[in-house]
């Protein structure tokens, strides 16, 4: 089936024809036909160059539609097994305000450190990727490139590589994520793994380095637990800088924790007057 004509048992004509000319342009602008084998990361940068190139959302989302269609086409042919970028989403327009009432607190995030899995090894691996996204508050594009060597389990250290739009850091990590990562390292990582000389950190059970996907899928199978909330990887790390400044953690210290180039990037999570007033309240005039 060709391209076209998938597009057009979906969707209107006129939709068709925007999705082609983004599609096309997708194709061109990743250049050397890396476009059927693209990662998630390849795909987030192209977002990124979107970004500097469009300052309307809409568009830019209608864009990821269209990058959408064309790995689902490519699915259905048989041409991909995997679809890269599925659980891609533009969370918010440029200068949007945060809705952080819809955020989660510290005790929320870390329930989802109790979940059951059926297999040791799964269950090893899913609670250090989680550990990674409600302590160290990683996107998925600095948790997919983490390395054996940025893990320093001696001095309790992890070094987290700058991107495009995040500068790098070193933070600490928890005492119960040391043990935790030493037993993946030991009990799956060393089992799994193909070929010795790949340095990936995370490994998926085929023994290959895990994708953006697999940490998108992995939150949304917790969903469950929060009814009528929304769960992902980028509300997480959005809901720990928010606790940490509600906590009354220094601009400046969140600042270099987030990674954010610009203070106004950490000032938007900062809590309401009421809410700030309220934590004071609290903590220096306790109740009780």
């Amino acid at each position: 089936m060709t391209l076209q004509t998938y597009l057009g048992q979906k969707l209107s004509p006129k939709t068709v024809k925007l999705y082609r000319r983004d599609i096309d342009i997708y194709l061109h602008g990743i250049s050397d036909g890396k476009a059927q084998k693209a990662t998630w990361s390849d795909i987030m940068e192209y977002i990124e160059h979107l970004r500097t190139r469009y300052h309307n959302a809409h568009t830019i989302t209608r864009i990821i539609y269209a990058i959408k269609a064309y790995y689902n086409w490519l699915i259905e042919n048989g041409i991909r097994e995997d679809h890269p970028c599925r659980g891609i989403k533009l969370m918010d327009a440029k200068g949007k305000p945060l809705q952080l009432q819809d955020l989660f607190k510290t005790e929320e995030l870390e329930k989802l450190l109790d979940r059951e899995e059926r297999f040791n090894t799964a269950s090893l691996k899913n609670r250090v990727i989680t550990s990674l996204l409600i302590y160290q508050g990683m996107t998925i594009e600095e948790i997919v490139r983490l390395k054996v060597k940025d893990i320093n389990l001696e001095t309790g250290n992890i070094k987290i590589k700058p991107t495009r739009k995040i500068n790098g850091r070193t933070l600490p990590l928890q005492s119960t994520q040391i043990m935790l990562f030493y037993k993946y390292l030991d009990e799956v990582r060393a089992k799994l793994i193909k070929e010795t000389t790949n340095e990936t950190f995370l490994i998926n059970l085929r023994g290959s380095p895990i994708t953006g996907e697999d940490v998108q899928y992995l939150i949304e199978t917790m969903q469950n637990r929060f009814p009528g909330r929304k769960l992902s990887p980028q509300i997480i790390r959005m809901s720990v800088i928010h606790n940490m400044l509600k906590a009354g953690g220094d601009l400046r210290v969140v600042q270099v924790f987030a990674g954010h180039k610009k203070i106004s990037s950490t000032e938007r999570y900062q809590p309401s007057a009421s809410e700030a007033l309220k934590t004071a309240v609290n903590k220096y005039h306790p109740l009780g």
